[in-house]
């Protein structure tokens, strides 16, 4: 995945071709002394190339600080690529040493992992990408990124297809007038192109005008909103946006107390200090029990996720583990990016300097018992979340569908402008326990599940706003506060009527929402 368009969006909107994939059978050239010439097998130290570019970068980082690119090779780069890999991947042994002269330097870094699959059959590695530098530094440190404010939720991603508003940013593009977009409006065309074209140019025009990749782009949405029957013309202008991660937090008042609800959609940076003042809101308001929907929160930074755990817990984190990171048999006692000693990740209950400044005291809800709603985009860093509670002994109740079954995560590295994402460890919780590959369902799910929880397997709910308490997912947790059983009203009868053509019930479906991909991923800092 190294398109500045995320590749996953491209290939399942498309489903026109597909490429296939070459074999390892080159033969090794005669031994060199050059360190740069590979040979099967011989991995030199990845710093023998650090930083020796073919462009490369001249001026400094976002710290002041020169970049320290040299002068070097595309060849260069690979090598790199290749020994850093075998260096630090989780599953090195199972990468196949092909010979770097016949890729791009992106395409030798895709072919750089496992090709093994999960019990279910999908693959063990389903997160393997890279990102320009620049725009990982942007997005990862102050949440920009560009787009409309707008989250699609793809309903199919061959014909007949959908794409929903899952939800939106407050103040953005989508949501001020005239463009007003709301969660359930449904896009029919983009730039004169049917949702359905089953063409390569047709697809092509509908990604570019989903997924702008440039601040000023402008793109024309035909538009069927939320229980009309009639369709309207919407022109989005893409902009470089702060995303507001932590939404719609409100108290739900009920006959055995008070309920917290809050949606919190991406672990970054700018995450903690919203985060921080929703549970302030929650604790003052004295509440019982708290829903945290993190449907469509695929992860980020791994210390956001044990902040808000402790901020949960609260008292009975008290000298437990949150995670405990495992690297390959290479490095079983010490971190090999940091040098230290492995120990494990505690529940933080102190401000880390993501958007507060750092050593404040977090607050906390000291709750036994957690209702997370969850869908397939749920994944990594929130399910540390979850897998970390249940570690010390937190009831976690999961409402929503399976999630996306990520128990790694990595250290972003950047060479010559690019910042590489490749699995280097796995993440386990105060019971070592950290096997959810297919990810986790709730105990009445049917098909394809994971690690069953308690709670009621519930589809999404596109008729109603999120936090709103007769969203389906919602609506089945706190009915089950009270009696833990799974009944689901039926909603069909009384849900607007969405382009009828379709037949579509969007009060119960489960939408794929694509994300950028390092928001699905568990990530750690790198020391200053």
């Amino acid at each position: 995945m190294h398109s500045s368009r995320w590749a996953a969006v491209v290939i399942l909107l498309t489903g026109l071709s597909a490429c296939g994939g070459g074999g390892g059978g080159d033969a090794a050239p005669p031994i060199a002394a050059d360190p740069a010439s590979w040979r099967v097998g011989v991995f030199p130290a990845s710093s023998n190339f650090d930083a020796e570019c073919a462009a490369p970068r001249s001026g400094n980082d976002p710290q002041g600080r020169r970049w320290p690119d040299i002068q070097g090779s595309a060849n260069d780069e690979k090598m790199w690529l290749r020994s850093w890999t075998h260096e630090l991947y989780l599953w090195y042994t199972e990468v196949p040493d092909l010979n770097p002269a016949t890729y791009t330097v992106l395409d030798y870094f895709d072919v750089l992992k496992t090709s093994a699959t999960t019990p279910s059959g999908n693959p063990k590695d389903k997160f393997h990408f890279t990102y320009p530098t620049d725009r990982w530094i942007a997005l990862s440190q102050s949440g920009e990124a560009v787009g409309y404010g707008v989250q699609w939720a793809l309903l199919g991603t061959t014909p007949p297809r959908q794409a929903i508003v899952a939800y939106t940013e407050p103040g953005s593009p989508a949501t001020t007038a005239p463009a007003s977009l709301a969660r359930g409006a449904e896009v029919l065309a983009v730039d004169g192109v049917d949702i359905d074209i089953d063409t390569q140019n047709g697809v092509d025009t509908l990604n570019a005008g989903l997924f702008p990749d440039q601040a000023g782009e402008s793109h024309t949405f035909t538009i069927q909103d939320l229980g009309s029957s009639a369709s309207r013309s919407v022109t989005l202008t893409a902009q470089t946006l702060t995303s507001t991660p932590v939404q719609n937090v409100r108290t739900i008042p009920t006959a055995t107390g008070s309920v917290g609800y809050m949606l919190f959609n991406d672990h970054i940076a700018t995450a903690e200090a919203q985060l921080v003042e929703a549970v302030q809101t929650l604790r003052d308001a004295n509440i019982e029990d708290l829903v945290l929907d993190i449907r469509y929160n695929g992860g980020g930074y791994l210390a956001i996720a044990s902040e808000l755990a402790y901020m949960i817990a609260g008292q009975q984190t008290a000298t437990k583990t949150f995670e405990r990171l495992q690297f390959n048999d290479q490095h079983p006692t010490t971190d090999p990016v940091t040098g230290r000693p492995l120990a494990p990740v505690p529940f933080i209950d102190t401000t880390q300097n993501f958007s507060l400044p750092p050593g404040q005291s977090l607050p906390t809800l000291n709750l036994d018992r957690v209702f997370v709603l969850t869908g397939p985009g749920t994944c990594s860093a929130s399910e540390s979340i979850i897998n970390s509670l249940r570690g010390i002994d937190v009831e976690v109740i999961q409402i929503g569908s399976t999630t996306c079954g990520k128990p790694y995560g990595f250290y972003p590295a950047d060479n010559c402008g690019t910042t590489y994402f490749s699995i280097q460890f796995r993440g386990v919780n105060a019971k070592d326990f950290g096997d959810y590959p297919d990810g986790f369902s709730p105990d009445n799910s049917t098909g394809e599940v994971g690690v069953e929880l308690p709670g009621c397997s519930v589809a999404d709910d596109f008729t109603h706003p999120l936090g709103d308490s007769n969203e389906t997912r919602l609506k089945v947790a706190l009915a089950y506060r009270l009696n833990p059983v799974c009944s689901v009203a039926a909603s069909g009868s009384s849900r607007p009527q969405i382009n009828d053509a379709r037949a579509s019930s969007l009060s119960a479906v489960d939408g794929l929402v694509y994300k950028s991909p390092w928001h699905e991923n568990r990530i750690l800092r790198r020391p200053e």
